[in-house]
């Protein structure tokens, strides 16, 4: 596929898959149209970059349908002087996402071999604002907190405590809480340093997180 086949794809799936499914923040559409969807994937996959499911990647892992990626970017209402951390870097495409929308992007990842790809694909695109860390995503990043917003792209039982000292007050939290066959889109909003609120979006199937 050309340039202009890829462009037509990624403008149908922001105008079928993301804005007749209600994501209506432009901040958000907007990002999706600078990203291209089709470098996060390998070139078996590069066809159907843009179609409404995830695809599979290196290492055991997938890359999240369009419609998902939107979804928590948008439930956390992310503001261009935010600071936001995301836990499980994936392909790298949902830190692309959230590097159009906050100041500053902080993104880990426990699995070698992806933190160097998703390093070096963002590179390649000239995204400079996000901070890549091979490690431990449960651990968070203390060093660099609080932050405004978190982000965890794959599924967790309970909500890890470290993360949630490190989200500050007022901040929200999207994550996976569930099963590995039983999951719910949890919004999680820190109201002081003992309470939180969580909202329950929709019921989503993520990858353990490790």
């Amino acid at each position: 596929m050309n340039d202009m086949e890829y462009s037509l794809k990624q403008n149908q799936m922001i105008k079928y898959q993301l804005k007749r499914r209600d994501i209506k923040d432009e901040k958000v559409l907007k990002a999706f149209e600078k990203v291209p969807r089709h470098e996060f994937v390998g070139s078996f996959y590069k066809n159907v970059a843009y179609e409404d499911h995830p695809l599979a990647i290196e290492e055991g892992q997938t890359i999240s349908q369009p419609y998902i990626v939107a979804l928590m970017s948008e439930m956390l209402d992310i503001k261009p002087s935010h600071k936001v951390l995301e836990v499980g870097t994936g392909s790298g495409y949902q830190a692309a996402i959230l590097a159009q929308l906050a100041k500053k992007v902080f993104t880990i990842e426990t699995r070698e071999p992806l933190y160097h790809k998703a390093k070096r694909t963002l590179a390649n695109l000239g995204i400079d604002n996000v901070t890549f860390v091979h490690g431990d995503g449960k651990e968070g990043m203390p060093a660099e907190a609080p932050f405004d917003k978190i982000m965890v792209t794959a599924a967790t039982q309970k909500i890890p405590e470290p993360l949630l000292d490190q989200l500050k007050v007022g901040g929200h939290m999207i994550i996976p809480i569930g099963s590995r066959l039983n999951q719910e889109l949890t919004l999680v909003t820190k109201r002081d340093n003992q309470n939180c609120k969580r909202e329950r979006i929709v019921l989503c199937r993520f990858l353990p997180l490790i």
